[in-house]
Formats: C-alpha cells, structure tokens, sequence
C-alpha cells in the first residue's frame, strides 16, 4: 500500500507559485494563497511567488528564470489551462520542457472527474521536468487547485511517501544517457 514511510526524515524543498492571470492581483489570488498555504502546511518553502499576464513569452521567460535559479525545485502555477483563446500556459511549459510527465495531467484529470464529471476534459494541466526542477500547471480554480495538490503533489513532493516520490529522484534528474 502506497503512503508515509516514517524511517525516513522529511525534506522541506523550496516552490515558486506562480499565478496566470489577466486579472488577478495579489490581494484577491484565492489560488495562489490556497497553493503556498498547502505547500508551507506541508513543510515545504515557499521561496517565491509571481502573478504573469496569459502572455506564452511571458510565462515562458518567468519559468526559465525560476528554472536557472538553483535554489528553485519545483514550480507550481495556476491558471491558463483551458482551452480559450488566452489559455497559453501548457504551450508556455511545453517551451523549457527536457521531460513531459504525462501521468500527471492523466491523474489529475481521473480525480478532477470525480468532482466535476466530464467538465474535467477541459483542463489541459501538465507537468514536466526542465534542467533539474519539477514544473507542475495547474487550472485556476482553488478547487482543481486543491485537488492536485491533495491527491497528487503533496505525496509526489514528500520524499517519505513510498513507493516512490519526485524528491528521491532530483538528485538524479540532470544525468544524461547514453548518447547516440
């Protein structure tokens, strides 16, 4: 059974939140506060936090300073990724991916259905891995907010959580194979 291995000592990593959005500000981020509430309540750091306009480039040039800052392990953004005209986030991710993680927009949407039906076909989440940080898109809602991170980051990102986790693997996530 999957869960806690309590031999194993927590590792706090630190998170940038980043908020895709038009129109929100921080005093009314309800996604973005919900996000670096769960991540601090977990242990984790909160080490920074951003709001970008739904600009593809924009989104894009935030991700890649995140991505060169080694103190920076993972990423967690709300918002753009629907399938509107302004929702650019999964091709603004998709641009400084090394590595697509499929199985996570698949997961997020299998427990996104449970709450929303078949509403959940319209979210486009994606994660992925650029250089050595872990990039997780998010929808805008708290509620798809809350879900990701309650079914899925908050084991993914806790290296205690057995059978494996995305924290055991980043020291590992800069090897290179075999070439040619």
């Amino acid at each position: 059974m999957p869960g806690i291995d309590s031999d194993t000592p927590f590792t706090a990593i630190n998170i940038a939140v980043l908020t895709v959005s038009d129109t929100r500000t921080r005093e009314d981020d309800r996604s973005g506060d919900l996000l670096a509430g769960r991540i601090a309540e977990a242990g984790h750091v909160v080490l920074d936090r951003a709001i970008v306009q739904d600009d593809r480039a924009a989104i894009a040039a935030r991700l890649r300073e995140w991505i060169a800052d080694p103190r920076v392990d993972a990423v967690i953004s709300t918002g753009g990724t629907g399938v509107t005209g302004r929702d650019v986030t999964p091709e603004a991710f998709h641009d400084v991916y090394d590595k697509e993680i499929p199985g996570f927009g698949e997961l997020f949407r299998m427990l996104s259905h449970d709450k929303i039906g078949t509403s959940t076909i319209q979210s486009r989440a994606t994660a992925g891995v650029a250089g050595d940080t872990y990039l997780f898109a998010l929808p805008g809602s708290p509620g798809a907010c809350r879900d990701a991170w309650d079914g899925i980051l908050v084991h993914q990102l806790d290296i205690r959580f057995r059978p494996c986790n995305f924290v055991e693997l980043m020291p590992r996530l800069k090897e290179s194979g075999p070439t040619g």
